[in-house]
């Protein structure tokens, strides 16, 4: 799940920061950036047991991504990353704006997926990212919130 995760979430970031002003390598280089970002706040969401972020993010609860914690604090860390590669503060957080929430859009669909090719997406695998039965426990008390 982890490699799936990160695979997907550089796949989407470089789609979508193709037409910035950086160049390709920059623009690579923050997708990988970006990716381990994500799964790092994944993490610290399953280790801290608030899996209420993360079940929002990842269901149709009517909430907006751009609205939830994880996808402000993503657009965050994308856009000091952004700057680090040489692009311009505000372009930067207009950037990150945008990306973030639509990523995390796309992962979601993922999640919500019933096509066979998406089944490695599954919500209750998110415990083997940090290992440990507390992470697996909490994770398939959620497991409900998803149907």
């Amino acid at each position: 799940m982890f490699e799936l995760l990160k695979n997907l979430a550089v796949q989407k970031l470089q789609e979508k920061m193709a037409p910035n002003s950086l160049g390709a390598e920059a623009t690579n280089a923050a997708a990988e950036e970006g990716s381990s970002e994500l799964l790092s706040s994944l993490m610290e969401q399953v280790k801290s047991g608030d899996l209420a972020a993360i079940t929002s993010l990842f269901s149709n609860d009517g909430n907006a991504t751009a609205e939830n914690g994880i996808a402000q604090g993503l657009a965050g860390k994308l856009s000091s990353i952004f700057q680090n590669k040489g692009m311009a503060a505000e372009e930067a957080q207009t950037e990150a704006s945008n990306v973030a929430p639509e990523l995390l859009d796309d992962i979601k669909a993922k999640f919500l997926s019933p096509d066979a090719a998406d089944s490695g997406f599954d919500i209750s695998q998110l415990s083997n990212l940090v290992g440990g039965d507390l992470a697996g426990d909490l994770l398939n008390k959620a497991k409900g919130l998803f149907n």
